[in-house]
């Protein structure tokens, strides 16, 4: 598969610094996650299309934004610690794909999948 969006892409646009400092091999990961998490959010695998749809790429970018992110968080990540009698708890910093708001990036680009090979469009008359 081809990547729809480069890592200097994905660094232009991140303001996160853990981001900015990720080697290529390891965007291109991300970049590689988020394109599959778009293909099967959608349906659809955009071989129709001559280019990819900017918004599509911007889907991608999120995406790829937040997995480097939670990637680079979770390995730092700090549980708890007590010492004596003080005792604190780090929050959990990972971000959520559902936080991201990419639906109506990708909306028009959703195709129905077929069950049993009948697909049934109905509406308002």
């Amino acid at each position: 598969m081809t990547l729809w969006v480069t890592p200097d892409d994905v660094r232009e646009y991140s303001d996160i610094k853990a981001i900015q400092e990720r080697t290529d091999k390891r965007l291109m990961t991300d970049i590689y996650r988020a394109q599959q998490y778009v293909v099967s959010y959608t349906n659809n695998d955009f071989s129709e299309y001559e280019e990819i749809p900017q918004s599509v790429k911007t889907a991608v970018i999120l995406l790829a934004e937040i997995y480097g992110y939670n990637s680079v968080t979770s390995a730092k990540e700090l549980k708890s610690e007590t010492f004596d009698d003080y005792s604190y708890t780090a929050e959990n910093s990972v971000r959520s794909i559902s936080d991201s708001d990419i639906e109506p990036l990708l909306e028009e680009f959703v195709k129905v999948k077929a069950k049993n090979g009948v697909t049934m469009r109905l509406r308002r008359l």
